[in-house]
């Protein structure tokens, strides 16, 4: 295969990969018109068509995906190759594509940035925030963070936090307006903040435990998301009660009295955070890298914790 054709597939697996010219463009260091010229060779050269563009979308045809699925792993295998190859050179290097909940990428991954980069200069980091729980494979993610009990299947996990607090949180203007629920029962008095599950559209069904009785209670209030901060962010201005991860909403905002929990005594447990990312014969170094980082370790001449300004 000549270096062109290569050149070629590379850029036509980018454009499926992020279904868009103009982010593939932006990967690959090309201009959109000049990455367009390139497909248009590609599908010239196959004497067949393999994206459908419209102006706001572009998507596989048939063929398309078909030629993806055989011409990918081999891209991710090459790329992997010179991964390693270069960090056995004592260099690491490479794109790493993160899909990340919200409360994770502000409280674990934003504070390391600078250290991370500092530590691998050559690496780019690709972080995707997304509290609907995607499929990691589908969207041709390196890794993803997500709360234990919610990891897919067949995925190396690896775990960055303790067990997490379910919470029930409202500002204090609310409950002096509205009162305080004394028990789960009494929310279906109260305006609540739900959460919808983007994977397949319900409404979260908010759960408590206590003295061995378990709930699941479905609320209604002004405001349906699958963003948790903007949930919290809505509880904070008043709009009703949310129900939030104590990562979420502790440091920041239980402890300066701009939240209050409720319903104390029925709150529940979850796993907490993992980073999961599929099984390989060999993990690529710069996510091996990104693993220590989070987990702060190997971090020769950083000290204390983490810079928590980023």
């Amino acid at each position: 295969m000549r270096g062109s054709e290569f050149a070629e597939l590379k850029a036509f697996a980018a454009v499926v990969e992020r279904a868009s010219f103009a982010r593939a463009a932006d990967h690959l260091g090309l201009s959109p018109s000049a990455l367009s010229q390139t497909i248009r060779q590609l599908e010239e050269r196959l004497g067949t068509r393999l994206l459908n563009r419209t102006t706001r979308s572009v998507a596989p045809t048939v063929t398309g995906e078909q030629l993806y699925g055989r011409i990918a792993p081999l891209i991710r295998e090459m790329a992997e190759a010179v991964t390693e190859a270069t960090a056995s050179a004592g260099k690491t290097s490479g794109t790493l594509r993160i899909n990340t909940l919200g409360m994770a990428a502000r409280q674990i991954i934003a504070p390391r940035l600078r250290r991370f980069h500092d530590a691998h200069p050559e690496v780019t980091l690709d972080i995707v925030v997304d509290d609907g729980l995607s499929d990691i494979v589908t969207g041709r993610f390196d890794a993803g963070i997500r709360v234990g009990a919610r990891l897919e299947k067949d995925m190396i996990a690896v775990r960055l936090t303790p067990d997490v607090k379910m919470m029930a949180v409202a500002s204090p203007d609310y409950l002096e307006r509205r009162g305080t629920p004394r028990s789960p029962a009494d929310l279906h008095g109260h305006d609540c903040i739900n959460w919808r599950l983007e994977f397949d559209g319900r409404a979260y069904r908010w759960a408590f435990s206590k003295k061995g009785k378990r709930l699941e209670v479905a609320v209604e209030g002004p405001l349906v998301t699958n963003h948790s901060g903007t949930g919290v962010a809505a509880a904070l201005q008043g709009l009703g009660i949310a129900y939030a991860f104590d990562l979420e909403c502790f440091d920041e905002h239980l402890a300066r009295g701009r939240l209050v929990q409720v319903l104390a005594d029925w709150s529940i447990s979850r796993p907490g955070l993992f980073l999961y990312h599929p099984s390989r014969r060999h993990v690529p170094a710069a996510l091996r890298a990104f693993i220590d980082c989070l987990l702060d370790k190997d971090w020769s001449g950083a000290k204390g914790r983490p810079d928590a300004s980023g």
